[in-house]
């Protein structure tokens, strides 16, 4: 007999309460497998496949595309034991053993009655189990036992003759929110339907409700013409939320709360790349994979960390105090179709260039198909933002907080410099350090960067400290 087993949207981690449903991966109606995926849904940090805990029949999903849930909402309900009998030879239930088989049952974090229900069993924190998905196949609701077939079609049980009601204080609370009491399921004695239940349908009413209604609301605001006149009702309004979000947050947090100063320099970025160039031609079993520029900077920002380490900290405003990191995590700013995310090479502090760059290009590769982590997105210590890869020369970075600075990198391009006492064409390049003025004071911020630009005209400055 089927049992339908609700599956909630789980906690995704890195205390993240929301999430919007992006796509939906199964209909109503098709049959998934224990831990398959069954929505992709988008929270601040990344897109995320989420995979069902039961294997069964789909047979009902709560949100539409576009809709934002809060962690522990309702995502689909499954049937779980009616594939079995589904083969037509099997004897149909009857309708009291399909009622009674469709009671409610709990959810996923409840951990109890999970393996025996079909569910894996596993807990749903982060990305599920990572456990490979079955191929989909879709059973007509005519295919399925009569059980599953009724919550196709009426998506709750239908009580047939007396209501198992006995309180009229239930019935009365019923009544007062248009509860149908013949669709709910009991939990007490023989099916007995409690206040419990209806408090429970009263709360699930409300939130499709609501979120019903963040869909289909239309706007209400009016933007008032220059004039003082007619609205201007052809507008494009845009939502913050998501990634776009979760920037805005972010960035408004820093100006608020950063005292934030810029100081910048140019540099005669050529013999760095000689240097680069000289790196990738060389042939030979010691000869590895192609050097980025950015893996060199990079690897300059750990050189130049190492020996400015108050601009590897953070300030904990509770306590008043700057919080000098031990390790460097070193972000990187990549612009994506999803808007701007800073990956995060963990202990680069403890790698080469070579290294640096490998993980760059991993890190990359997710970012630009949308599968970064939420892991893989936290925790950076310091930010590296080549913007020049835009064309511009120069700017002034908001620091990403809650970190102490950020390195700006324009672009790298043919200039007039004074290269030993005489005028030639270099190639030059723009850096800027935004820091946060509480850790440090500009003869700091001012060493660190003349580190970093005389690294980049002169490669063997590094080579000396290493």
């Amino acid at each position: 007999m089927a049992q339908v087993l609700e599956f909630k949207l789980p906690d995704l981690g890195e205390g993240l309460t929301e999430a919007e449903i992006v796509r939906w991966l199964v209909e109503v109606g098709d049959v998934v497998a224990i831990d398959q995926p069954v929505v992709e849904v988008e929270t601040a940090k990344a897109m995320v496949e989420v995979p069902c805990p039961y294997g069964g029949v789909v047979t009902a999903r709560f949100g539409e595309e576009g809709t934002e849930l809060p962690v522990g909402a309702p995502l689909l309900t499954v049937a779980v034991g009616a594939a079995e009998g589904s083969s037509g030879s099997a004897p149909s239930p009857s309708p009291s053993s399909a009622s009674s088989s469709l009671s409610s049952s709990p959810s996923p974090s409840s951990g109890s009655g999970t393996e025996s229900s079909g569910g894996s069993g596993n807990v749903l924190v982060g990305y599920g189990t990572g456990a490979p998905a079955a191929r989909r196949r879709r059973i007509r609701p005519d295919r399925l036992d009569r059980a599953v077939a009724e919550v196709l079609v009426a998506e709750a049980p239908v009580h047939e003759g007396p209501v198992p009601v006995v309180s009229p204080l239930v019935r009365r609370l019923a009544r007062q929110h248009d509860i149908d009491l013949r669709r709910l399921a009991g939990s007490g004695p023989d099916g007995l339907i409690l206040r419990a239940d209806v408090d429970r349908a009263i709360r699930t009413a409300e939130e499709t409700a609501a979120a019903t209604a963040r869909v289909q609301a239309p706007v209400a605001a009016v933007v008032a013409a220059p004039n003082g006149g007619a609205a201007a009702s052809d507008a494009e309004r845009i939502p913050l939320r998501g990634v776009r979000g979760a920037v805005a947050d972010k960035l408004s947090r820093s100006r608020t709360e950063i005292p934030d100063a810029t100081c910048w320099v140019d540099a005669d970025a050529t013999e760095l790349m000689a240097v680069r160039a000289a790196m990738n031609a060389a042939t030979g079993p010691s000869a590895g994979p192609k050097v980025s520029v950015l893996a060199l900077l990079a690897r300059i920002c750990t050189a130049a960390l190492a020996r400015f380490p108050e601009l590897n900290a953070t300030v904990d405003t509770a306590a008043q105090e700057i919080v000098r990191l031990p390790g460097v995590h070193l972000g990187f700013a990549a612009q994506t179709e999803r808007g701007l995310v800073v990956p995060v090479v963990r202990d680069a502090h403890t790698r080469n260039a070579e290294s640096i760059g490998a993980e760059i290009a991993r890190l990359t590769e997710l970012a630009r198909t949308g599968k970064l982590s939420p892991a893989q997105l936290t925790g950076g210590t310091f930010t590296l933002n080549n913007y020049g890869v835009f064309g511009v020369d120069g700017s002034t970075p908001i620091i990403n907080h809650p970190e102490a600075a950020m390195l700006g990198v324009g672009r790298i391009m043919p200039k007039p410099w004074v290269h030993q006492g005489e005028l030639a064409v270099r190639q030059v390049v723009q850096l800027s350090l935004t820091f946060d003025h509480r850790v440090c004071d500009g003869g700091t911020a001012g060493g660190f960067l003349r580190y970093v630009a005389d690294c980049v005209e002169q490669p063997a400055v590094l080579l000396r400290t290493l």
